[in-house]
């Protein structure tokens, strides 16, 4: 691991000076940030080992600077509700909110979420805001010692594209981006299915404006912008929510795919994830089950609906399997609660 600077900061103000420049990263739980340090994924490509590359990377870059915004005061842990809006400080811990009552109770998708992230021990860790924020999962760009220099590292190629890519997107590259990396969270589905926004030192971000499909950044956050809460408008009357998700080792691993439902509002949301870079909000299941009974014709016509323009390379055609079962059973559970 290579030096760096730790700065504990009081204030916002002070953590928005810390990390001018673009030479800090913000640390809380820490829970993925530190793996990528020990690994030196942030190393740049200054060396000839694959040659001159024609685009430098711009990042991600190795920190100067790690600045704490657990010290922050008033605190940025927190849950709450406030004029019909769930509030949940941006270092709250996912074991917090998944035993939240209030969350289990009227946000349960939001809990079950939380619930289901790696490990008791990572939960007790990680925060709401750094499960979102998160980079990417492919082992091509996690590679330690930045062996492959991908197109996501300022490189001139996706090694995944013709690579081993048995867990990456169903619906392939985003729109002009040439990586088919996937995003890993857990809590993005289900707060894009609530209707979330991501409030900032300087903005409130509506929750599906939040990811960035350009490269090099997962996010629409500037440098010195600070995630300091997300808000939940309170469901509808008669509204439920589900999540479910998919993985290898159930216990610990990132999804192969996971999935985010609201139905019993005005409007269903079908939400999935780890089937392409940015968090898929499923329309054309939502529109094919409006106004509509769930039950397990419309569930499964959902789940046809929500990969209908799956792209697959043949290592992936079986995760859109999964997906069309999970839209098919988190409407059901839904539609049960």
């Amino acid at each position: 691991m290579k030096a760096f600077n730790h700065k504990d900061v009081k204030t916002l103000a002070e953590a928005k000076t810390a990390l001018a420049g673009g030479k800090g990263t913000i640390i809380a739980g820490g829970t993925d940030l530190i793996g990528q340090l020990k690994d030196n994924l942030f190393q740049q490509y200054d060396d000839d080992r694959f040659g001159k590359l024609k685009n430098k990377p711009a990042a991600p870059q190795y920190p100067a600077t790690l600045v704490n915004i657990k010290t922050i005061t008033p605190s940025l842990d927190y849950i709450k509700e406030e004029g019909g809006i769930l509030k949940i400080g941006a270092t709250t811990r996912l074991a917090d909110i998944a035993a939240n009552k209030t969350v289990n109770q009227k946000y349960t998708a939001l809990a079950q979420a939380a619930l289901r992230v790696a490990t008791p021990h990572v939960r007790d860790m990680g925060t709401i805001a750094g499960n979102i924020a998160q980079l990417h999962r492919c082992w091509y760009f996690r590679k330690p010692e930045n062996r492959f220099p991908c197109i996501r590292k300022g490189g001139e190629k996706c090694f995944a594209m013709a690579g081993d890519n048995r867990y990456h997107s169903i619906f392939g590259a985003a729109k002009g981006v040439a990586c088919i990396a996937v995003h890993p969270s857990d809590m993005a589905p289900a707060l894009i299915a609530l209707d979330a926004k991501v409030v900032t030192n300087v903005r409130a971000i509506p929750i599906e404006q939040f990811f960035d499909v350009k490269l090099p950044s997962n996010t629409v956050l500037a440098a010195d912008e600070i995630i300091t809460e997300i808000q939940v408008p309170t469901p509808p009357a008669g509204a439920k929510s589900a999540f479910l998700k998919f993985a290898i080792r159930k216990s610990i691993d990132f999804p192969i795919v996971n999935c985010a439902v609201l139905v019993g509002g005005k409007a269903p949301r079908i939400v999935l994830n780890a089937v392409g870079p940015t968090p898929y909000r499923a329309t054309k299941a939502e529109t094919a089950i409006a106004g509509k009974k769930i039950d397990e014709a419309t569930a499964a016509s959902a789940g046809e609906a929500a990969v209908a323009d799956a792209k697959p390379f043949e290592a992936t055609k079986y995760k859109v399997q999964i997906a069309k079962t999970l839209v098919k059973r988190a409407l059901l559970d839904a539609s049960k609660a």
